[in-house]
């Protein structure tokens, strides 16, 4: 690799990406709402622009032999629009400008939300279809995107995309402060048995598997046109998981259960509630967080050990130990914000 682009690059994958890149004397670009001093310090080239520009895109791109695509509007709540322009409408001119720039290699962040279709998964490979009920717009839009980019895949412009599921780390500033504050106030309650298992991604981990994605496409480009699903070596208990993390923290556990029914019905209210009153915040609860947090989703990462030579660098424990230490030095406030969710700036 001689020149990157991450679009997205200070988010939490993308920055813990680009500093890794740095680190390996790799010459990065970043295109993202704002500049970025702290990225700028280590003499990353910083633009301020938005996917949804198809100009912008075309300037950033200019001389890269790779991509990163990390940028994506997240959550589970919000128009169905926007997260078609900046997920779908987004990834079709990062992939254009590829093209165009004649840039070799393009690496897209996906996520394992793509297949999941109302039920649970028990290490499925990537071989399981794309959902067709995924009662939210994030995980619609970002099938979509998924199949742009691997659709994209030729001589000319290879690519793959990487499925990291709940990536938490230092850094992290949404997954685990959200469940921290929750915990917090006591607002938290189990849903379902709180039996199911789930995949879960140290940040470390999730940077590692890009780049052997990258040097796979500049490479033998083994994995091109294929997707990877990413993880620690084992699932964890999603619940006790969680309990652990809190009682580290001086957090009381989450004792208290709900039937899934139940927590299903009430986001399926607040649903209707929050669509008819037209509020922009994301309800505590909807249909598919209900899902997600009652059922075991986990999957095999043969592939991806397969493929791309893939291992687990950080385990579980390691990993808590070293989120437990940076939480307790203190992070940055949690601002609920992600990468390309304002207006476009102009392309600098």
């Amino acid at each position: 690799m001689d020149r990157v682009l991450v679009t997205g690059g200070n988010g939490f994958i993308g920055k813990a990406l680009v500093q890794e890149l740095v680190r390996h004397g790799v010459e990065v670009a970043v295109v993202g709402r704002n500049h970025y001093p702290q990225l700028e310090a280590l003499g990353v080239e910083c633009h301020k622009g938005d996917v949804r520009d198809p100009e912008c895109m075309l300037r950033v791109t200019a001389r890269c032999d790779i991509v990163f695509h990390v940028a994506a509007k997240a959550g589970i709540w919000g128009e169905r629009d926007e997260y078609q322009k900046i997920n779908v409408d987004g990834t079709a001119n990062v992939i254009a400008a590829c093209r165009t720039n004649g840039v070799r290699a393009l690496v897209h962040t996906s996520t394992p939300s793509v297949v999941f279709d109302r039920r649970s998964i028990e290490g499925a490979d990537e071989t399981i279809p794309y959902a067709t009920a995924t009662l939210c717009h994030y995980a619609a839009s970002k099938i979509e995107a998924e199949k742009l980019v691997l659709q994209a895949n030729s001589s000319l412009l290879r690519t793959s995309a990487i499925r990291p599921h709940l990536v938490w780390g230092p850094g992290d500033n949404h997954l685990i402060p959200r469940l921290l504050e929750r915990g917090r106030t006591k607002s938290l309650k189990i849903v379902g048995s709180g039996e199911n298992y789930v995949d879960i991604a140290y940040i470390d981990n999730v940077v590692y598997a890009h780049i052997l994605a990258a040097k796979d496409l500049l490479g033998h480009g083994a994995g091109a046109g294929q997707s990877f699903f990413i993880g620690q070596d084992q699932p964890v208990r999603l619940w006790d998981w969680i309990n652990d993390l809190f009682l580290r923290m001086n957090v009381p556990p989450v004792r208290r259960k709900v039937p899934f029914a139940v927590a299903y019905g009430v986001g399926a209210a607040l649903e209707v509630w929050y669509t008819m009153l037209g509020l922009a915040q994301e309800p505590r609860m909807t249909r598919f967080l209900a899902y997600q947090l009652a059922h075991s989703h986990w999957f095999s990462h043969e592939r991806a050990c397969r493929v791309l030579g893939y291992r687990q660098l950080v385990s579980t424990e390691e990993g808590l130990v070293r989120l437990i230490a940076w939480l307790q030095t203190g992070q940055p406030e949690h601002t609920g914000k992600s990468e390309a969710k304002e207006t476009p700036e102009k392309c600098g």
